[in-house]
């Protein structure tokens, strides 16, 4: 039951950090957009291990772990993972540029992403929400409210 109840606060925080993507890509804040939806990937994956058992590591793309227990999973959500460990694998790489910008060069985070990059964030992000939830209500009978 305390994996369950983590999984279920991971996904709630998963899904407070995709209501702050969207409102950020409707100001313009596509650096945040794209942190906000690589964390809620994070937080959402590392959902989906506790709801199979599994404690997550503590760093963040979870992309290797999902393939590794791979064979926890439902044979639908195995299907998915090649997706989701690619998806956690690419925003995992613009967590810090996302926040700090590349420091090497001096380029700040704003002239770092365009509405595109943001776009994209977001539809992994929720693609991958989209999965989690599903994988919740499969294994514990019942879904997060909004």
């Amino acid at each position: 039951m305390k994996n369950t109840a983590m999984a279920e606060a991971y996904i709630r925080q998963a899904m407070e950090r995709l209501k702050h993507a969207r409102e950020a890509l409707r100001r313009g804040n596509y650096p945040y957009v794209i942190r906000q939806s690589q964390e809620a990937v994070e937080l959402a994956l590392k959902a989906s291990l506790r709801l199979v058992g599994v404690e997550p590591p503590r760093w963040h793309d979870v992309g290797p772990v999902l393939r590794r227990e791979a064979e926890r999973f439902p044979e639908w959500f195995r299907e998915e993972i090649p997706r989701l460990a690619r998806i956690s694998r690419r925003l995992r790489r613009e967590r810090e540029p996302s926040m700090y910008g590349d420091e090497e060069s001096g380029i700040p985070p704003d002239e770092l992403y365009d509405r595109g990059d943001a776009l994209e964030a977001l539809r992994w992000a929720r693609f991958t929400l989209r999965i989690v939830r599903r994988l919740f209500v499969e294994l514990t009978g019942f879904d997060i409210r909004v």
